[in-house]
């Protein structure tokens, strides 16, 4: 027979441990299982161990808003986010939920029973899991594998070739030639990283990216550290939420103004005469694509010391010995890294089916920008594009723990998204970035009003999902047929239409 839980959670990532201490704080009488399909706890902060990784929000909105993050550091580095969520699986006591090693494959809704199998492939061999919710934490990267497009002659290149997904633990670069090739902010990691010991770093970008220096620590949290971290931490948090949201606002609203700031600050820290617009200049307006941050302008000392190099151009080919270019210029290389991109991979990668339906996640819906239209109880953690990932997954683990007591307050067992009726249907996400327009036929779309709208602003967000309602348009609540007669039913349906 096979294993059953209340909410069964897919990933230990960030997402997934911060959705388990929040079903034990709200809904303690749940069992509650996360399944891991790597061997350890920390999703993104685990895997990803190139030099330099680090968060690109401050730590006072990437952490929970239930644990407050201590560090000085606000820019913090991936060893010290892995140790933080680790931390905080241990203090919670959520690590003791996590069977590691195990990847979900599929999951098939069954109507009649009311519940989920998920097929599952374990150390031993493929196990069968149900549950009553299931809560897919997995971010929407795929952790396998990195984006690489193909390069004319890159089998012709007699340096090592890496991708920053796929760190080689033993490269050496010391006094060496390395040139990275993208702009985003995987690359202004990178670069002042490696400059760091090697020989020249060249980063080599098709098309500038706008790039904005922040205080790796943050003046305000150190002056309010006096205060005990339960005052603190909320103060500094929403702080960093209104900048965020200022700076948002304002590349939407007055985008000129917006590239003038940019373009100004990058100037006051490059070398006199420097073709700031060339390399910092991007085309498109600022957060059409995601900014990208650098601690106490890392990137612009890199450049500004001669120990890091930008250049703004096509890649015509890779050569024997570096990459030589659409301009007829050649870049000598010993290391090349494709800082190229991501590929998107939502929930995980693995199949839905209900009631022996096939669920295809293009044609279905968001639904207060956490669950899909058709699927029954089911959501999946996304965090925003304009600000900290966090931030959103917080709202999205206190919402389905509300609507998880909801079912049980009511006599309800099933809870079902509805599409919406009419109007036009917009992309999940909202940036331009190649990553996203490489997969936007493959992602679920958004509606245009609420609750099928997902308005990327935290403190409407906080409120309606936090305090909302649960019960609109946008969801169907409905009882296994075994459960759907009787004067308890009957009860439960007359306290269900009362709120």
């Amino acid at each position: 027979m096979p294993d059953h839980v209340d909410v069964l959670i897919v990933g230990a990532g960030l997402s997934g441990i911060g959705a388990a201490c929040h079903l034990q704080e709200n809904c303690p009488g749940k069992t509650v299982a996360i399944l891991e399909g790597r061997d350890a706890i920390g999703g993104t902060w685990d895997l990803f161990r190139y030099p330099g990784v680090r968060s690109d929000s401050d730590m006072h909105t990437l952490g929970y808003r239930f644990r407050p993050w201590t560090d000085r550091t606000a820019i913090a580095d991936g060893e010290s986010i892995r140790d933080y969520v680790r931390q905080t699986a241990r203090e919670y006591g959520v690590d003791r939920l996590i069977r590691f090693g195990h990847r979900v494959v599929s999951a098939s809704w069954s109507g009649a029973d009311g519940r989920w199998t998920v097929a599952v492939q374990a150390p031993g061999g493929p196990v069968t899991i149900t549950c009553s919710f299931l809560f897919a934490c997995t971010g929407y990267y795929r952790y396998d594998e990195g984006y690489t497009p193909e390069f004319d002659g890159a089998d012709r290149f007699r340096g090592e070739l890496v991708h920053p997904q796929h760190w080689p633990a033993d490269l050496d670069w010391t006094g060496k030639r390395v040139v990275v090739i993208g702009s985003g902010a995987t690359a202004v990691t990178l670069v002042p990283a490696l400059a760091a010991a090697a020989g020249q770093v060249t980063m080599l970008q098709r098309s500038p990216s706008y790039v904005l220096s922040l205080p790796s620590t943050d003046p305000i949290a150190d002056l309010l550290r006096r205060l005990p971290a339960r005052l603190a931490y909320p103060l500094v948090r929403w702080k960093n939420v209104l900048i965020a949201m200022l700076i948002f606002q304002l590349s939407r609203r007055a985008p000129g103004l917006m590239k003038a700031l940019l373009r100004k600050g990058a100037a006051a820290r490059l070398p006199a005469g420097y073709p700031v617009d060339t390399h910092f200049a991007p085309r498109y307006n600022p957060w059409d694509q995601r900014l990208c941050f650098v601690p106490d302008g890392d990137l612009f000392k890199a450049i500004k010391s001669g120990r890091a190099a930008m250049v703004t151009d096509s890649i015509e080919s890779f050569t024997a010995d570096g990459v030589r270019l659409a301009s007829g210029v050649e870049l000598p290389a010993d290391v090349i890294v494709t800082a190229t991109g991501l590929n998107l991979l939502p929930i995980g990668g693995l199949t839905l089916t209900v009631d022996g339906a096939a669920v295809e996640l293009a044609s279905t819906v968001m639904y207060k920008g956490m669950m899909l239209s058709g699927v029954p109880n089911f959501a999946l953690a996304i965090g925003y594009t304009n600000a900290s990932w966090t931030l959103k997954c917080d709202l999205v683990c206190e919402y389905v723990t509300r609507l998880i007591n909801h079912l049980d307050r009511t006599g309800y067992q099933v809870c079902t998204p509805v599409a919406p009726p009419s109007g036009r249907l917009v992309p999940m996400l909202d940036l331009q970035s190649g990553y996203v327009r490489r997969s936007l036929d493959a992602l679920p779309k958004q509606g245009a009003r609420a609750p099928w709208r997902l308005y990327q602003n935290y403190p409407r967000d906080s409120y309606l999902l936090r305090h909302g309602p649960l019960t609109d348009a946008g969801i169907r609540f409905t009882r296994l047929p075994a459960l759907a007669v009787g004067p308890v039913a009957e009860q439960a349906a007359g306290r269900a239409s009362g709120g």
